[in-house]
């Protein structure tokens, strides 16, 4: 009753601020960091200095302190503090930190690793809270404790003046790994598996066939592989853990959406889409399809800081966003110290960061899209393994440089409120994200290296020459007249029928060796290319060579480039379509060939993983050269190769972003193809002091180091 009515005169007294025009702010509260004597005081500086969104941690294992029994006094105060200071808060459900009575309650619950050992509570180094990883869900008796817990929480604060969203699933990621220390093979987890393989095979004996297990003699003889020794059974289990994750995801998502109309469901994950898919169920797409706001952690400390790293992280959250507004939910604005990420790394390279870093961060997301900031921590945790890390503030909660560039972000994002209603446009061309791939990389390889750095490299190739290349599920491929399509050497039957389609449709293809070469099931064809993609092509393979040892120094001729390739090597005979390339020795390393209304260009090799590994000024230049042999036109050209130009367009005008990344001031010009006498003026909001000088399709602008120009461009008149 007291709280009742503290929240009823709270209300009154400070009636809900109106939503931010971008949300700005930090992880604040996580139970014991900040010092308490602290509160008011940060409130009140994130206020003073423009930040508008607090995300606080709500750990089930800080809140529900014995059965039925919830301590919510800290967390109060922190909605409290907010509603006072004009803040929003996003509150960030953690039952992935189950309370301490509950894993001696329900002792069969706990994570079951495949090596046979049982998951312990830990303190998180996140936090230094116990709980973690929490219980597996799996478990019905689990989930319905959970599921009080979050009905407690959304009932208690849904109506609260300073709340704005719900973030669920912290990083959204499935607690998982590899064989022999995956997770979860607890019964619970085992016969969720039995029916998702039913519903899959229909009978014991289809699956028995298909996993080359032939003498089971009922469903419970089925276990998930304990190995990745066979390859159908752990595809399953891949693909069963992926799904699994998104029902678990889903089942939070309709639980707020039923007792909560009104406050936004976000979430965010680690933009790891293209590498840990198989491990931890990274999928932009899926993820965002479910939110009404989708994320991504992106710090240069444990990633490294070279500019394609982060745009490429933003442009993939971009795509998996499909529209919807996205941010950057954990930003770095403080050094790491100590982590085995930044050993061996030069200061540079995002470990110690300052002002200038923060600044040239911020600005690389926007201009990738991102419509909302928040940094991992407001100040740093004084306890555990993460001590220091991240925060813009002093350990004491102090102003520092760093966070006063911040603020001075903060404040021009939320006085230019016409550049968030445009959005960057689409990209010159898609690169191919095809599950599969990397799923069949993680079973053979046990790791998605392979798969990471052709996709990345390919990436890299066209960002060096400010191609904006967008990523592309395969399900999406229509959108974009020229797509490139990384290792794509396990393919489903399905996958390669689309890829058939788009090309017969007038679709122009740019593949990399050996497409669908491992089938469904990860069987080999004894035909290749695979699943008729050898009429697609128009060759038919005369050679193979999985050899990757001894192919990092590949080279090939194609269309008249030298360029690299790696991991493993295609050779063909045409079938109707034309030599264009060749290897050393000769033999045909690459063919174009014309099908229906479109056309394919098939390469024997991997140039994007070479490019990752070498850089070769050859390769790329041959990524380059592409658009032009697709009759396409390059969108953006910088006139110097140092500095990244991205144009959005919309409801609130045309921008141009222009990003050095660099420690020198650069002068740089852009040229704006097909864009000749659009625009006669502009003005860059970001330092106004900076002249812009347009003419014809040529924009000319100063941009200062490790900063960027943001270029209102104005359009000529129209009768």
């Amino acid at each position: 009753m007291r709280r009742t009515l503290l929240m009823f005169l709270l209300a009154v007294c400070a009636a809900p601020a109106a939503d931010p025009v971008f949300p700005y702010g930090a992880v604040y509260f996580r139970k014991s960091n900040p010092p308490e004597q602290d509160w008011a005081r940060d409130h009140r500086t994130a206020a003073k200095i423009g930040m508008n969104n607090f995300r606080h941690w709500f750990m089930w294992s800080a809140i529900e302190v014995a059965p039925g029994k919830y301590d919510w006094r800290d967390y109060d105060r922190m909605m409290d503090l907010a509603a006072q200071n004009g803040i929003k808060v996003t509150i960030a459900e953690m039952v992935t930190a189950a309370p301490e009575w509950m894993f001696d309650q329900l002792p069969h619950a706990r994570y079951l690793r495949s090596d046979g050992a049982v998951v312990h509570s830990d303190v998180s180094g996140s936090s230094a809270v116990g709980g973690f990883p929490g219980l597996c869900l799996d478990n019905d008796d689990v989930q319905e404790n959970a599921g009080r817990f979050l009905t407690t929480l959304i009932e208690r604060y849904k109506g609260h003046p300073a709340m704005w969203a719900w973030d669920l699933w912290n990083e959204h990621s499935y607690p998982g790994g590899g064989p022999p220390r995956m997770l979860c093979y607890c019964e619970a987890t085992q016969k969720r598996f039995r029916e998702w393989l039913k519903a899959k095979y229909g009978t014991l004996e289809k699956l028995g066939k298909a996993w080359y297990r032939y003498s089971y003699a009922g469903w419970d003889n089925v276990h998930p592989p304990r190995s990745f020794s066979g390859y159908p059974e752990s595809l399953d289990w891949l693909e069963f853990r992926i799904d699994n994750q998104f029902r678990l995801h889903q089942w939070r998502v309709d639980l707020v959406r039923k007792l909560d109309k009104k406050n936004k469901v976000v979430a965010h994950g680690v933009a790891s889409s293209l590498a840990a898919l198989p491990s931890s169920a990274n999928d932009e797409w899926r993820s965002a399809a479910q939110v009404d706001v989708w994320g991504f952690t992106w710090v240069a400390s444990r990633k490294g800081a070279e500019p394609w790293k982060q745009f490429h992280a933003v442009d993939l959250v971009r795509a998996g966003s499909r529209g919807k507004p996205f941010w950057h939910a954990e930003a770095q604005a403080g050094p790491l110290w100590m982590q085995p990420q930044v050993i061996g790394r030069a200061r540079e390279d995002g470990r110690i960061a300052d002002e200038k870093d923060v600044r040239l961060w911020n600005l690389v997301s926007m201009a990738g899209g991102a419509t909302g900031i928040l940094y991992p921590r407001w100040r740093p945790l004084l306890d555990g393994p993460l001590f220091g890390a991240f925060g813009a503030f002093g350990m004491d909660g102090s102003m520092t440089p760093r966070a006063e560039m911040a603020g001075q972000v903060a404040r021009w994002a939320n006085q230019h409120a016409e550049v968030w209603k445009s959005r960057p446009i689409k990209g010159d061309l898609g690169i191919v994200f095809v599950p599969e791939s990397q799923i069949f990389n993680f079973v053979q390889q046990g790791n998605t290296d392979h798969y990471a750095e052709s996709v990345r490299g390919a990436y890299q190739a066209f960002f060096d020459s400010n191609i904006q290349a967008d990523f592309v599920h395969i399900d999406h491929i229509q959108e974009y007249p020229l797509i490139y399509l990384p290792y794509p050497i396990h393919l489903k039957e399905a996958t390669a029928k689309k890829l058939a389609a788009y090309v017969q449709q007038g679709g122009i293809l740019v593949s990399e060796g050996l497409p669908g070469y491992f089938g469904e099931r990860g069987k080999v064809g004894t035909r290749q290319p695979n699943y008729g993609l050898d009429q697609l092509f128009g060759v038919r393979e005369s050679y193979v060579e999985f050899t990757p040892d001894l192919l990092n120094d590949l080279k090939l001729n194609v269309q008249g480039k030298a360029i690299g390739g790696r991991f493993f090597l295609q050779h063909y005979e045409p079938a109707g379509g034309r030599v264009a390339g060749q290897y050393a020795g000769g033999q045909t390393a690459a063919a174009e060939h014309r099908t229906g209304k479109g056309r394919s260009l098939l390469i024997g090799s991997f140039p994007g993983a070479s490019y990752f590994l070498h850089h070769s000024p050859e390769t790329k230049a041959f990524f380059a050269s592409l658009l032009d042999w697709a009759g396409l036109r390059q969108t953006l050209k910088v006139s110097s190769p140092e500095v990244t130009a991205r144009l959005h367009s919309g409801a609130g005008g045309a921008y141009l972003w222009v990003i050095n990344p660099g420690g020198q001031p650069r002068t740089v010009t852009v040229t704006l193809e097909n864009r000749a006498g659009a625009f006669v003026g502009g003005r860059n909001l970001w330092q106004p002091s900076a002249g812009v000088r347009i003419q014809g399709d040529k924009v000319e602008v100063a941009v200062e180091d490790r900063s960027a120009a943001v270029i209102r461009l104005e359009p000529r008149a129209t009768r």
